[in-house]
């Protein structure tokens, strides 16, 4: 039999190459476990506005630009209500820029009370320095902001090759915009060669939304919200009933792997390493 239409025939090819980049986002990935900075800064902002909140709620929007985060919390109806409860109106476009505003000021005061490396970080980063991977990293923190936690983290001995902010693109998280600018400052493609490593699912969609494998971290950042020594007290029973919380919701929003903290990573990048061979993409 020959075959004449060649036009029903598609061809497409795969990259089978190895990771070149590994993107690490900055609290509750690399330092600050229980990502607990900004979530103590914005439950002050909102107490100065005479609407207090709860930690829960500071944290639901966790990982975007920090004055859309406000913005995001204030449409959370249980805050809404209580705004419009204590002030007899909606909040305003101007109600969100005033609290930024106190916002910005207290953020960088406490930045380096919570600045320790999460354990595992400094190990991690050296193996992947050994395998050849350049080093990234993105934040929804803004550059004054950045520049605290990097000066932190250099005493401590970790510096990423590169860092983009929420203030150095239009677009933060979900958008991709920091990943590709990383991407970009350390000359790295395609795509498929690069892994986002994020503790929020507004990281992971920041992953996925640039077209890189995207790593969740369902224990040391935002989802559980507790510091280190916390956490360790807590009983092997309740630390698997947050696992199970989490591990499926950060699936679902669809990370390819879901781990508790970066000391778990390097077996991911094998296995990623194993697919990429393959021809596989995310």
């Amino acid at each position: 039999m020959q075959f004449t239409h060649e036009r029903e025939f598609t061809y497409s090819r795969s990259y089978r190459g190895p990771i070149r980049g590994v993107i690490f986002d900055w609290a509750g990935t690399t330092m600050d476990f229980g990502c607990m900075a900004p979530a103590v800064v914005f439950c002050e902002v909102f107490e100065k506005a005479g609407v207090p909140i709860s930690i829960e709620e500071a944290r639901i929007p966790m990982g975007a630009h920090k004055k859309v985060h406000i913005g995001l919390i204030t449409e959370i109806p249980s805050v809404r209500r209580r705004w419009v409860e204590k002030h007899g109106t909606e909040p305003t476009e101007e109600d969100v820029s005033r609290m930024f505003e106190q916002f910005v000021p207290l953020q960088e005061a406490c930045l380096s009370d919570y600045a320790q490396l999460i354990p595992g970080t400094l190990e991690v980063i050296a193996e992947c320095r050994k395998r050849g991977y350049k080093i990234g990293s993105t934040s929804g923190y803004l550059p004054g902001m950045l520049a605290i936690i990097q000066s932190d983290a250099e005493k401590q001995g970790y510096v990423p090759d590169a860092t983009f902010g929420a203030g150095d693109v239009k677009r933060g998280r979900p958008f991709g915009h920091m990943v590709m600018c990383n991407m970009l400052e350390l000359d790295i493609s395609p795509v498929q060669s690069v892994v986002k490593l994020d503790d929020t699912l507004t990281g992971i969609e920041e992953g996925l939304n640039a077209g890189c494998w995207a790593i969740g971290l369902a224990i040391s950042g935002n989802e559980v919200g507790v510091q280190l020594d916390e956490w360790n007290a807590f009983s092997e029973e309740l630390k698997q009933k947050h696992r199970d919380r989490i591990y499926p919701t950060m699936y679902q929003r669809g990370a390819h792997y879901v781990i508790d903290s970066i000391a778990d990573l390097i077996p991911c990048l094998d296995d990623i390493g194993a697919r990429l061979k393959r021809g596989e993409r995310p």
